[in-house]
Formats: structure tokens, C-alpha cells, sequence
């Protein structure tokens, strides 16, 4: 049963997710050569990669339009750039009783893509947050079971660096949100923890990396004044720079937020446009929800069409047009150079099976 009141403290905690990705592509696809996803679907982490000359297009996980426990499913579809259809991949594993999961978060890193954490949902609405991580080749087709994160998160943002580490940054881990950044070295196969992050934890957050830049905006924070607890969309975000000789050292400061109102689920992607290097973030709603897209206050989230742009170029917030409104995303990707949206929710809380062309356009300041 969904449960207005968002995470319960015993057994039940909401349904979550946030993003990020680039792949690149050939650039003569056109948007008819863009198949839609054989299945509507919400939560997904969609990632891609490029090997040998063939482009790959994997959809992991999500909820399906059912929207309710048992909609949250493990399903894979991979697609190959030329060919007219997806094809069904093997399910992600889960070593949990149930192997559906929602809120996971993910990166590709040499070739491969990494699938980290996200939770379960029982048909009591217990949920379970995820410690597991798994390496998926897309040209195999086949898993390799990575070493256990040391403190499970789900809605966490996964972020890749060097070609060799993977940052997952705050979350939810069954009972709370956690300041942690936890940091995998896919050399070493070995987990290590870097600066904390300094902001309010949340959940739900979005962030992406640009060069030695992490940045990281908004989700959902709890709040224990009251009984039964409480969550609230937190307006902020953070700036992190990764150290050049210790990956584990972050210098962070604050920012000033672009609008003051926080937004929950949206997705973020590092991109080149009009020769500054941007960090965007896409979608989203600026009210915190249960997974099948009602708020915790009863009221139905609907999806935000605005496009926020900081430019690490010159430190600042930039002003650019809107978009076709979507929420529930986890990543984002490029084709033709264009960044995309697969799945999530568009208005009215329904689900699509369509990539959602997001156009970066600049506007005078």
C-alpha cells in the first residue's frame, strides 16, 4: 500500500530515484533512427557506450506503468544503433529475496557499464536499500559481481573520474539519508571513502562531473521535527573539486542555487555548448513524491520543463530556454551530440517508452 506519509521508520521508506551520463554516437542518426523503449517505463538507468565501432544503448531496471510494488522489476533492453528494434538483455542479478529495484544508480567506465545499489519494495512496503554492484559488459552480455559497497545507498549520484573511479555521493541507506561519499577504484576493486559531502544529506539528488568538477543540486531531506517524519525538497548546491594527486580528496564549497525552489529526480550531464563547459540539469519536480508520482502530501507531482546551466568555465549560473517537462529520470544521454531523456514520467504522472530530445540553448543574461 503506498504510504502518503513518504519513508516510514519501520518498514516501509518511498520509492526514489536522480542521474547522468554521455555517450557518444554516430552523428547521422536522425530522430526517427531512435527507437522507442518496448515498454513504458519510469526510474530507469539508462547508460551507453562505444566498442569496435558499435554503439550500444542499455535500459536497466525501473517501474513499469502499473506503478505499483510488484511493477518494480530487474528487466534489461539493450539496443544497437543501426538496428530497428531493442532486444531483451539478461536481468540484472540480485543476491536479495526480491530482484527488482528501483532508485540504482550507475556509470559506463571502460567499456562497461556499472550498476550500483537502489532498493526493493515488498508488497508490505518494506523496502530494502542495496549493497550490491555489478560490472555489465554489453557486447558479453554478461555480469560480473563487483565487491559490496561499504554502506548500502539507494537515489545516490554515481559519478565516473580518470577513467578509473566511481564517486557515489550521499543517498538514501535504509533508515536514512547519509553524508557519505563512498569511492570505488575499479583498478584496486576496492571501496574507499572520500571527503564527506558537506551539505544537507539527501535523496533524490542530481549532480555530474565536468573535467575535476563534481556538481551536485537539490533532492529530499528528512525532517524529525515532527511525527511521523517528514520530507522536504532541499534547495542547494555544492561544488566539488577533486584533488589531481589524491582521489579521495575533495575541496567543496557552496553555490548559490539557481532559483531557490529545489527539484526532486531531475537528471544532470556534462556538456560543451558555445564553447564553455556546462554542467546541466534537466527534469524533475519541484514536489517530492511516492514512486507512482503522487507527493507526500497528497498532491500529484507534475514534471519541471526548466533547464538549469552552470558553466565551470566561468563559475556561473547561466540562463537557458526550457524543455519538454519529464521527472523520475536517472540518467541522461547524448546522441548526435543532443542530450536525451528514455523513459520516466511526463505529465500526469503517466509513463513513456520515448527519448525526449533536451536542447541546450543559451540565452542572453
Amino acid at each position: 500500500m503506498l504510504q502518503k506519509s513518504g519513508r516510514l521508520q519501520s518498514n516501509s521508506k518511498l520509492l526514489k530515484y536522480s542521474l547522468f551520463l554521455t555517450l557518444n554516437a554516430p552523428l547521422w542518426l536522425q530522430a526517427a533512427d531512435l527507437p522507442a523503449l518496448p515498454e513504458a517505463v519510469s526510474n530507469n538507468l539508462v547508460m551507453s557506450t562505444s566498442v569496435a565501432g558499435r554503439t550500444y544503448v542499455t535500459s536497466f531496471m525501473g517501474l513499469s506503468s502499473g506503478k505499483t510494488h510488484a511493477d518494480v522489476h530487474n528487466r534489461v533492453w539493450q539496443w544497437t544503433v543501426g538496428e530497428p528494434t531493442w532486444l531483451k538483455a539478461p536481468a540484472v542479478p540480485s543476491r536479495q529475496r526480491l530482484s527488482g529495484r528501483l532508485a540504482s544508480s550507475g556509470v559506463t567506465l571502460q567499456n562497461h557499464f556499472f550498476v550500483f545499489g537502489g532498493y526493493t519494495v515488498a508488497a508490505n512496503g518494506t523496502e530494502v536499500s542495496s549493497a550490491e554492484g555489478y560490472r555489465y559488459s554489453p557486447v558479453t552480455k554478461a555480469y560480473n559481481k563487483l565487491p559490496d559497497m561499504p554502506v548500502a545507498v539507494d537515489d545516490s549520484v554515481a559519478l565516473a573520474y580518470n577513467n578509473r573511479y566511481i564517486y557515489l555521493t550521499s543517498g538514501w541507506s535504509q533508515d536514512g539519508n547519509v553524508n557519505l561519499v563512498q569511492l570505488f577504484d575499479n583498478f584496486t576493486q576496492k571501496w574507499s571513502q572520500a571527503t564527506p559531502f558537506p551539505g544537507t544529506p539527501t535523496f533524490g539528488l542530481a549532480g555530474a562531473l565536468s573535467g575535476q568538477h563534481m556538481l551536485l543540486c537539490d533532492g529530499v531531506k528528512v525532517s524529525y521535527q515532527t511525527l511521523p517524519r517528514q520530507y522536504e525538497t532541499q534547495a542547494q548546491c555544492w561544488l566539488g573539486e577533486i584533488s589531481k594527486t589524491d582521489a579521495n580528496r575533495i575541496n567543496w564549497q557552496q553555490i548559490q542555487h539557481p532559483t531557490g525552489k529545489a527539484r526532486y529526480r531531475m537528471a544532470a550531464a556534462a556538456v560543451k555548448q558555445d564553447g564553455k563547459d556546462l554542467i546541466v540539469f534537466i527534469g524533475g519536480s519541484e514536489t517530492a513524491y511516492n514512486y507512482n508520482g503522487i507527493g507526500y502530501n497528497g498532491a500529484p507531482a507534475e514534471p519541471s520543463a526548466q533547464v538549469w546551466a552552470y558553466s565551470i568555465t566561468d563559475k556561473n549560473w547561466l540562463k537557458a530556454e526550457n524543455t519538454t517537462a519529464v521527472m523520475d529520470l536517472r540518467t541522461l544521454v547524448s546522441m548526435n551530440n543532443e542530450l536525451y531523456s528514455l523513459g520516466g514520467m511526463v505529465a500526469g504522472q503517466n509513463l513513456t517508452t520515448e527519448w525526449i530530445k533536451h536542447q541546450i540553448k543559451l540565452l542572453p543574461q
